[in-house]
């Protein structure tokens, strides 16, 4: 008995215009995919690959499965981006980004230039700046993560790390920021090293230059720069639990409204900055699919958000049961407040004011931008001049601020 191995026309295609596809009857490209929008130059696709969703678009030199199989849906890949293995859906990966085999990488998720992680990695709305390196066998949802200059001097997440994002109160309102977005778009703040199998209970925030040992699980904010840091208590080993009492809901609530911030500043970085960077198909590709990135990780967090106001009602009843005095008094008067005020607060966090929020310090910092001398995207903002970054700190760090004030302001009881 023989058989007759039968290439799909895409798949025939693709190999006359010249990409390299080392096995192309394991290779699977959906009749939906635009193929103008898969580079011939150096693209490299090895052993099983599955290619699908009208959105896709694969850069030049591109390497995909070199370390197993590899499923892509709707993702945007910028030039010599290495996916060694895994499943990649509805994410952007910026040029030279790379993720060994095992990836499970879910919607939303932005990779910027070189980031990289190794095998077994799952991400899920997860924002890397440039040169962020993950371990292996790491779970890191719902966060963003800054810091650092270059391939030698980057923020670290150890291997078998954890961020935890689902509570024992049913909600996923639990986004943790690692780093910041005004600072870390200038490419010149101290790394992040989050010591090996540990852990970090969202939502918090860390400073740059922070150092946790192995085996540490983050529990608490720890904003400033430069700590190394260990282990804390996590209370008594047996305490009462009341699901759906929420006992830090001011932290809680203030730590969700700044990463939203953060990544509205971020939102009108690539607006206003990231535009200027694009030069071909493939940037304007990873560009579009950046901004539709951000867009879905703001409609999660606020959803998030606003789940989390609609367990207010539960949260008074648990606390008028099981507290008393003061403590009783202030949970009551914080839920009541944020279940009655959350529309007003929705208002507040959306794209408008973000546009008007620093306009002058942006305008200022966008003139000097436009009179530099423009390489790639990295070179030029690492080569910016100390006083021109500090104005586009500012602008971004007075789109977070005031987005931050004005949603608070409406909740005087969690100040």
């Amino acid at each position: 008995m023989t058989f007759e191995i039968s290439l799909s026309p895409q798949v025939k295609e693709l190999l006359a215009r010249g990409v390299r596809i080392t096995n192309p009857c394991t290779v699977e490209i959906g009749e939906e995919v635009p193929l103008e929008a898969i580079s011939s130059q150096g693209v490299e696709v090895h052993g099983p690959v599955r290619i699908v969703g009208s959105l896709t678009a694969i850069g030049p030199k591109v390497k995909l499965g070199q370390e197993g199989p590899v499923t892509i849906v709707n993702c945007q890949i910028g030039a010599a981006v290495e996916l060694g293995g895994g499943y990649f859906v509805s994410s952007v990966f910026h040029p030279f980004s790379r993720l060994g085999n095992g990836a499970h990488v879910r919607e939303a998720c932005l990779l910027e230039e070189a980031a990289s992680g190794a095998h077994c990695v799952g991400l899920k709305q997860t924002i890397l700046f440039p040169f962020v390196t993950l371990g292996s066998l790491i779970n890191f949802c719902d966060c963003l993560m800054a810091g650092g200059t270059d391939r030698k001097n980057h923020s670290e997440v150890g291997s078998s790390f954890i961020h935890f994002n689902f509570t024992p109160h049913q909600d996923k309102a639990t986004c943790s920021l690692f780093g910041d977005v005004p600072h870390g778009v200038m490419l010149n703040k101290p790394p992040i090293f989050l010591g090996g199998q540990g852990g970090a209970v969202g939502p918090l925030r860390l400073g740059y230059g922070t150092i946790t040992r192995a085996g540490t699980i983050l529990r608490k904010d720890n904003p400033t720069e430069g700590l190394l840091l260990g282990n804390t208590s996590a209370g008594r080993e047996v305490t009462p639990f009341y699901p759906g009492l929420y006992l830090d809901l001011p932290r809680r609530i203030r730590n969700n409204v700044v990463y939203i911030a953060n990544i509205l500043a971020l939102y009108t970085w690539y607006l206003h900055v990231r535009k200027l960077f694009v030069r071909d198909y493939w940037d304007k590709a990873v560009f579009e699919g950046s901004l539709k990135a951000l867009e879905n990780v703001l409609k999660e967090r606020r959803h998030r958000l606003e789940e989390l106001a609609g367990k207010m009602s539960r949260c008074i009843q648990m606390a008028e049961r099981v507290l008393q005095g003061k403590k009783k008094e202030a949970v009551i008067a914080q839920a009541t407040e944020f279940e009655g005020k959350w529309p007003l607060m929705q208002r507040v966090l959306d794209q408008g004011l973000a546009e008007e929020l620093g306009a002058r310090h942006r305008d200022n910092f966008i003139k000097v931008l436009n009179g530099a001398a423009k390489a790639d995207y990295i070179s030029t903002i690492k080569a910016l001049p100390p006083e021109t970054s500090r104005l586009g700190t500012s602008w971004l760090q007075e789109v977070v601020d005031g987005i931050e004030e004005r949603a608070m302001d409406y909740l005087p009881s969690c100040r």
